[in-house]
């Protein structure tokens, strides 16, 4: 049976966090299967070489790339921009293979008005010097918590109960956490509005938003794709509008193609980052500028 792909303009993803358990890569490749964009953002974070073992990287991680890399074929123009947990690629940045392009920030031009999209950890002190090591080993404490969670809500839903998220209730019931979010957004809105952009896309702090935020010197759309660990959201475009689309979690596991598992037999070997490189080496570019209109 086809898929009817929806069409849209601009379809904004990040924090995929592919090769981490957390990562739900099977509802990722049910969205991709059912969009047809111009252009596809990978707005950071997409494969966590932080986390990063040969051990662990399922069939279905590598099918979230094989979409996105039919997208591409399919004449969709997809822009890489590196995040802090994938930054070991941007010594790549200004790299261009086919309509793929890999790069640290991208500025579009949608209906007249400038939209600067980057992932956000540049002005994260956290992700930074001496603070990164913390940063990696948090991120690793985060993973186990994903998975205490996952076996918590396998158990919630053999009892017929709504699934939960610790993490979002250890983040909602932390002050800190919560000021450190709104201080991220207000930079990125500082930083929008003196550079005199309309619209400021980030990821990092897997918060999905849509919201004006105002200064004394002007205002600024602010938006955030959130993530596909917990929110499993994503940013839309069309008709010259922003949406944030929220994907419903599926608890069902479709069997891998034949030629998908061999391929995941290929990433086995000890080349594998070699072999990631080569299929995402054209994620990399200069900071690209297009109009869409």
């Amino acid at each position: 049976m086809t898929i009817s792909k929806r069409q849209i303009q601009v379809c904004v993803l990040s924090d995929l966090h592919l090769g981490t358990f957390g990562c739900h890569a099977q509802e990722i490749c049910d969205y991709l299967k059912t969009i047809q964009p111009e252009i596809l953002v990978l707005n950071g974070d997409i494969i966590d070489i932080w986390q990063f073992r040969k051990s662990y990287f399922p069939p279905q991680h590598m099918q979230v790339l094989r979409e996105i890399l039919k997208l591409s074929t399919q004449g969709t123009q997809v822009y890489y921009i590196t995040g802090n947990h994938d930054e070991a690629l941007r010594r790549y940045s200004g790299t261009q293979l086919g309509n793929i392009t890999l790069d640290d920030k991208l500025i579009l031009q949608l209906d007249g008005k400038k939209v600067w999209i980057f992932h956000g950890d540049v002005f994260d002190a956290t992700t930074q010097g001496s603070a990164k090591l913390l940063a990696q080993l948090g991120g690793k404490g985060y993973d186990i918590l994903i998975w205490v969670n996952h076996r918590i809500n396998q158990l919630l839903r053999f009892m017929g109960k709504e699934r939960m998220s610790l993490s979002k209730r250890v983040k909602e019931s932390v002050k800190k956490a919560v000021s450190w979010i709104n201080n991220f957004e207000q930079t990125a809105a500082e930083l929008a509005i003196d550079s005199q952009y309309h619209t400021v896309i980030c990821g990092h702090i897997h918060q999905p938003q849509k919201c004006i935020i105002k200064t004394d010197k002007g205002e600024v759309l602010y938006l955030n794709s959130g993530d596909w660990i917990e929110n499993l959201t994503a940013l839309e475009y069309h008709d010259k509008e922003w949406l944030i689309y929220q994907h419903p979690v599926s608890n069902k596991k479709k069997p891998m193609a034949q030629a998908d598992v061999e391929e995941l037999d290929l990433l086995r070997k000890p080349c594998l980052p070699d072999v990631i490189g080569h299929h995402i080496a054209a994620i990399v570019g200069n900071p690209a500028s297009i109009t869409l209109s």
